[in-house]
């Protein structure tokens, strides 16, 4: 672990003439301002740097703005899309006059969630892995107004464009669906991604693989190693942050949006979870597909709160336009080895105990990581504090059912509202430990009913499609 000592010298060795602060709001975006090396003293990785909270979204009201950002010195990292040698450094918020943690930063909320974890004495390390799927487009357009409404996105890759005169188009072009795995030329994006995860090698992201995904318009994954709660929250910030600036160096634009493109496969954030006591797997036994009573116990908390969790895991309007039947969108609330077609697959890759976990896939990389994997950790322990049975597994081809069956199967909220309907029914397992403040609930739900009503309050261009001439 880095300590403030060794950030500053990281500065120097590398001849940093900035550094750069970043915290994140509710929203999952990283917010930053950049001080000279000169302000970066050991002091300051106590003392932080003042902010004005009452500008970030959902945090403070101007007449009691003041805060501090307090820098990890284990999140440094010299930043490779700034012109002039910059050290980056990832905070986390407190309460300018009490110097209190403040509840409503979402880091905060991932701390509190792993000291929950340790007192709690089940176990004291939750590793977290999450895959996080994109679209890489050549071109974005979008314009709303009173009177107009329009989106366009475009790719080279994409199918609509097999007809483009691009002197000379080359004919390959990625059919819906059929995104998953072709080699080049058809995938033209493999040299992008390869610089993507040779950037997040060099700042200590541990990059499994990356390829193209099923999509057309350049959708893609690329994954890496899992960690600690707050580590794999704070390295997914920094694998967005690779992905975009890459993507903008090479003249294109890449989205985390969970469903750019209708009539195609989405995009989701499928999390791997276990726990760990005192270096060992928890999650290993002889139950089910190889799994403990801890872990069927902890997939039974998460399908009871599955429906509230959508509100956090899957937390935009456009979320719900992915999980819909027919796109590989885990919509149905069950378990299940090596299928996904259920909310919670256990993979079979290997029998190692150290590989057991559970896979959580119906959120999205709209979430905020800390957020989620806050979330998704608290449900989970609040199935193996009450023993929650998980019922039966689901070892069939969910999307296959005939209705009689597939009616028994709860599902995912049909939409954002529906969600924060279910947060606002079920969320005292989200309490407990002080993880979640209720302060931090209301406001989250209040500014999210806002994005509900800013769509559902406007009209949409298919409507004139459907509905003009009536």
């Amino acid at each position: 672990m880095n300590t403030a000592k060794n950030a500053i010298e990281m500065a120097k060795k590398y001849e940093a003439l900035m550094v750069d602060l970043k915290f994140v709001d509710p929203f999952g975006k990283w917010q930053h301002f950049s001080v000279p090396l000169r302000e970066l003293t050991e002091a300051i990785f106590t003392e932080g740097f003042g902010i004005d909270g009452s500008s970030i979204r959902g945090w403070k009201s101007i007449e009691s703005s003041d805060m501090l950002v307090v820098p990890d010195p284990d999140t440094a990292f010299m930043d490779p899309f700034c012109a002039v040698p910059t050290l980056s450094l990832t905070c986390s918020v407190l309460e300018a006059n009490t110097r209190e943690l403040y509840n409503r930063d979402p880091r905060v909320i991932a701390q509190k969630a792993q000291n929950f974890l340790e007192g709690s004495g089940f176990a004291d390390t939750a590793y977290l892995g999450a895959e996080a799927e994109f679209f890489i487009f050549d071109d974005v357009r979008y314009e709303n107004q009173n009177h107009a409404c329009s989106f366009k996105v475009d790719s080279v890759e994409g199918i609509w464009n097999s007809g483009r005169d691009e002197m000379p188009n080359l004919g390959y072009k990625t059919r819906h669906k059929e995104g998953y795995f072709p080699v080049p030329p058809a995938d033209s994006m493999q040299d992008l991604r390869t610089e993507m995860v040779l950037i997040m090698e060099e700042l200590g992201l541990q990059v499994e693989r990356q390829h193209r995904e099923v999509a057309a318009g350049g959708q893609s994954e690329i994954d890496f190693r899992f960690d600690t709660l707050l580590k794999a929250a704070d390295k997914m910030m920094l694998f967005k942050y690779i992905v975009k600036n890459t993507a903008v160096r090479h003249g294109k634009t890449a989205t985390f949006m969970p469903k750019p493109i209708f009539g195609d496969n989405g995009s989701g954030m499928h999390i791997h979870i276990s726990l760990w006591k005192k270096g060992k797997p928890l999650f290993a036994g002889s139950e089910y597909a190889g799994l403990s009573p801890m872990a069927l116990h902890f997939m039974g908390g998460i399908l009871k709160h599955a429906r509230a969790l959508c509100a956090i895991c899957s937390p935009c309007t456009n979320s719900y336009h992915r999980l819909v039947p027919g796109y590989e969108a885990p919509v149905n609330l069950a378990y299940s080895a090596s299928n996904r077609s259920a909310a919670i697959r256990i993979p079979t890759f290997s029998s190692n105990p150290k590989a057991k976990r559970i896979e959580y896939r119906p959120p999205d990389p709209s979430s905020n990581p800390y957020l989620a994997y806050s979330a998704l950790l608290m449900a989970g322990l609040d199935g193996v504090m009450n023993k929650i049975d998980p019922g039966e597994p689901m070892d069939k081809n969910i999307y296959e059912l005939p209705p009689e069956e597939l009616k028994n199967i709860p599902c995912v909220p049909a939409n954002l509202g529906d969600a924060l309907d279910c947060l606002e029914a079920d969320h005292e397992f989200l309490l407990k430990g002080d993880v979640f403040s209720m302060d931090f609930l209301d406001t989250y739900v209040a500014m999210k009913r806002k994005e509900e009503a800013t769509l559902r309050l406007r009209p949409h261009p298919i409507e004139y499609e459907m509905y003009y001439d009536v």
